[in-house]
């Protein structure tokens, strides 16, 4: 796949280039180049970084990095067995815990809440960091969810980080679950309370806290590029309309000399609609 000029693959974690100098130099450069491509699109493009992991991945398949790479890129287009199995690969590789929350979350994916569930209560939990068991406690209120348990769901996000002041970068997300998963047992109150705080801790945009407590709020969004499409509409409608009232009549269906009919003068373009449009994640 084209890799653009600017990419150098100078761009990776130092811990990543450690990890591909196991690789002769110039597959190691291929190798980076191509994961460099996966961190940039992962986001707007999954579908394109999904490609690109698979090239490193057919590249350099023994390297930790990659393998994780690969899991990130199936997790963000939905093949979570694929995702799984990447992720399972990397993990027998570091030993490390840190994908067990992604892993029990694939399980999710795959239609096995239980799984993910009994994941939750693994002793790999004790050895995640702060953000790695907020993550999992994520993970296990979305398991209790898919199986229909929604007030433990409440509980299971109940914790001294949701409580906190503090703000996180998994702040927004976890006060946004909570909140979202008072909305489904009827507390509506208190999960417009929630979905403020979470967008007040939400400095990146990574939920749409403000759409939801606007939907609370009765307030109703408009796209302006609609409306005026609209208008457009109209406006065409109306001039065929008046055209045809305006037919000019065949010679010989009556005896009064027949008589052009006038040009019909457009009507002005309407207006351009004021206000803004609206625009919308396991």
């Amino acid at each position: 796949m084209p890799i653009p000029e600017d990419v150098t693959g100078e761009e990776i974690d130092k811990d990543v280039r450690q990890e591909l100098l196991s690789l002769p130099k110039t597959l190691a450069e291929d190798v980076a180049k191509n994961l460099v491509m996966v961190a940039k699109l992962l986001d707007e493009e999954p579908e394109r970084a999904y490609g690109y992991s698979r090239v490193a991945l057919r590249l350099a398949s023994r390297v930790p990095a990659v393998r994780e790479a690969a899991g990130f890129a199936a997790y963000a287009v939905g093949k979570y067995g694929e995702a799984l199995a990447e992720f399972r690969a990397a993990r027998r590789m570091t030993g490390s815990v840190e994908l067990w929350p992604v892993m029990a979350d694939c399980e999710r994916g795959l239609g096995r809440p239980e799984k993910a569930l009994a994941m939750a209560g693994e002793p790999e939990v004790q050895k995640l960091d702060r953000a790695g068991q907020v993550e999992m406690r994520l993970v296990a209120a979305g398991a209790r969810r898919d199986m229909g348990q929604t007030d433990a769901a409440v509980v299971t996000l109940q914790s001294p980080e949701l409580a906190s002041n503090s703000v996180q970068p998994w702040t927004a997300r976890l006060r946004y679950a909570y909140a979202d998963a008072l909305l489904e047992v009827g507390r509506e109150d208190e999960a417009r309370e929630w979905f403020a705080k979470a967008l007040e801790a939400d400095q990146g945009g990574t939920t749409n806290a403000s759409d939801r407590l606007a939907e609370l709020d009765g307030v109703e969004f408009t796209d302006a590029l609609e409306d005026e499409d609209e208008d457009e509409g109209e406006a065409e409608t109306e001039i065929a309309d008046r055209t045809a009232d305006e037919v000019v009549p065949e010679a010989g269906d009556s005896t009064e000399p027949v008589k052009a009919a006038e040009p019909v003068k457009a009507p002005e373009a309407p207006e351009d609609a004021s206000g803004e449009g609206r625009s919308e994640q396991a």
